[in-house]
C-alpha cells in the first residue's frame, strides 16, 4: 500500500511528490501523458510537468493567479511562495534573474488614470530552461517515486483503510488520493467526483481582446521593470490585464477544441519585434463547467468558424465603427505578428467586452499621456479557463476523509506558483500528520 498516491504529474503534483518524497513517503505518481523526454509540441498539458513545460513563467503574488491566500492567507501563501523559488533554484532556476513589477511612480500614475497596478515578484524560465529544471527534477523522483504514465484511472474505490484505485492493468491500494490533475483533467474528475458523491460549484471563465501596439509606447513604463500588471474596475467586473510581451508575437493556441490568439514572449523567438502584446480579461461566472464551456464555444467558437479563423481590426477602425479591410493591414504601421482575418470585432465579440476594452484604453491613453496609435491592433477573442471550484478544507481535503485535491484542478488556483504552493503546502501537513500518527 502507497502512503500517497498523486492523479496527476503538473507542477501541483511535482511539488506535492517532492515534498513526501523528502519525508520518506511511499507515493505512486499517476499521469495519462508521457514522461518528459516523450512528451510533443502538442501535448501542452498532459504528462510530466503538465503545463509548466512551457514558458514556465512564475507570478510570486497573492493578488492575482487563483485564490490561495484566500484559503491559506496571504503571509502565508507568500511564505509558500518563497519556497517554490527556492526548491526550483536548486535545480537551476536561478539561471536567470528574478524581477519585480512593483514601481510606485507607475502605480500612483495609473491610480490618477482610473488603473491598478498589480505587483508581483517574476521568474521567467523560458521553455527551453524549464523543460531542463523539470528533467532534473523527474530524475530526482524516479529514484524514489513509482510512476506510472499513460495511464488513466477507472476506479477509485474507498475502503476502511483508504483507497483502491484500479487503471486498465493494475490495481493499486494507497491511505490518500490527491487529485492533481490541472485544468485539462476536469471531465475526469467530474466523472469521478459524480461516483464518489461529491459535487463541485460554480466555475470561472476569462474572455479578452490581445492588443498588439508599438513597444514605443510602454517604453517610459517599463524602464524598471520587464512588464507591468494593470487592472480596471469597470461595471461589468475588474478587467486584468494578462502576459505581456514587450518585443513579442502573438501565436495561435489550441484549447478546448477552439483557437485564439496568444503571446510569445522575445525570449522564444529568433528574433524580436518592435511591437507588444498583451490580452485584456474580463471574468464571468457560470454555475456549472457545461454552462461555461457552452459561452465559450458560443462565442470564440463562432469566431473560428470551424477553422483556426481569428479577427484583428485595427483601434481606429473599431472606435469608427467599421470594419478592418485587408489593404489597410498591409500599410499598417504597428505590423501584424499573426495572420489573422480583418474585420469587425463589434459583430463577433458581446458588446459588455468592447464597451470594458474602450474604457481600458481611455485610461491606458491618459497612464501613457499619449494617444494610442490609430494602427494599434485587436484579436479576438483570447480565453482562459478554469475547473469548477470544488469545495475542500484549509489543508485541501475534500468532503471525503483521505482524498484531496490540489492546482488548478481545485479551482482555488490558476497559475504555475500557486498550484506549486498548493503542492507544498499539502506535501508538509500530510508529513506532519504521518509523524504524529508514528509517534
Amino acid at each position: 500500500m502507497y502512503d500517497v498516491t498523486i492523479i496527476g504529474a503538473g507542477v501541483a503534483g511535482i511539488f506535492l511528490a517532492h515534498e513526501l518524497m523528502e519525508h520518506g513517503q511511499t507515493v505512486l505518481v499517476i499521469d495519462a501523458g508521457k514522461p518528459l523526454g516523450q512528451r510533443t509540441l502538442q501535448e501542452t498539458y498532459l504528462g510530466f510537468g503538465g503545463l509548466g513545460k512551457s514558458e514556465g513563467k512564475y507570478n510570486y503574488s497573492a493578488g492575482f493567479g487563483g485564490e490561495l491566500a484566500g484559503k491559506l492567507g496571504t503571509e502565508k501563501t507568500l511564505h509558500l511562495m518563497q519556497q517554490v523559488d527556492a526548491l526550483l533554484c536548486r535545480y537551476g532556476a536561478d539561471e536567470v534573474e528574478s524581477y519585480s513589477t512593483a514601481n510606485f511612480v507607475l502605480a500612483t500614475r495609473a491610480k490618477a488614470a482610473g488603473l491598478e497596478t498589480i505587483e508581483t515578484t517574476v521568474r521567467h524560465l523560458g521553455t527551453s530552461l524549464s523543460e531542463r529544471i523539470l528533467r532534473q527534477l523527474e530524475a530526482a523522483l524516479h529514484q524514489y517515486v513509482t510512476f506510472r504514465f499513460e495511464t488513466a484511472v477507472a476506479t477509485i474505490e474507498q475502503q476502511a483503510d483508504g483507497f483502491l484505485l484500479t487503471t486498465e492493468h493494475e490495481t493499486f491500494s494507497s491511505q490518500r488520493v490527491v487529485f492533481a490533475t490541472g485544468r485539462s483533467g476536469t471531465t475526469w474528475m467530474q466523472q469521478q467526483l459524480q461516483t464518489l458523491g461529491l459535487v463541485q460549484n460554480k466555475t470561472r471563465l476569462d474572455l479578452g481582446i490581445r492588443i498588439e501596439m508599438e513597444e514605443t509606447a510602454f517604453r517610459t513604463l517599463l524602464q524598471d521593470t520587464f512588464e507591468t500588471k494593470l487592472a480596471y474596475a469597470s461595471a461589468a467586473g475588474t478587467a486584468v490585464t494578462y502576459c505581456m510581451n514587450p518585443k513579442g508575437r502573438i501565436i495561435r493556441k489550441h484549447q478546448e477544441g477552439l483557437v485564439m490568439p496568444d503571446g510569445q514572449n522575445f525570449r522564444e523567438q529568433e528574433s524580436g519585434t518592435t511591437n507588444l502584446n498583451f490580452t485584456l480579461f474580463l471574468p464571468r461566472y457560470f454555475a456549472t463547467l457545461g454552462e461555461a464551456n457552452h459561452y465559450a464555444a458560443s462565442v470564440i467558437g463562432r469566431i473560428n468558424q470551424g477553422t483556426d479563423r481569428i479577427v484583428v481590426q485595427r483601434l481606429d477602425d473599431l472606435r469608427a465603427g467599421h470594419s478592418t479591410q485587408p489593404h489597410a493591414l498591409v500599410e499598417n504601421k504597428v505590423r501584424p505578428t499573426l495572420e489573422a482575418t480583418p474585420g469587425n470585432l463589434i459583430e463577433e465579440v458581446p458588446d459588455t467586452d468592447i464597451t470594458v476594452l474602450l474604457e481600458f484604453l481611455d485610461r491606458l491613453e491618459h497612464l501613457l499621456e499619449t494617444p494610442l496609435s490609430p494602427d494599434t491592433l485587436l484579436y479576438g477573442v483570447d480565453g482562459k479557463f478554469y475547473a469548477p471550484v470544488l469545495s475542500t478544507s484549509p489543508v485541501f481535503e475534500t468532503d471525503l476523509p483521505g482524498l484531496y485535491a490540489i492546482g488548478d484542478c481545485s479551482g482555488v488556483t490558476h497559475s504555475l506558483s500557486q498550484a506549486a504552493a498548493s503542492g507544498l503546502y499539502l506535501g508538509q501537513h500530510l508529513t506532519q500528520k504521518t509523524a504524529v500518527l508514528r509517534e
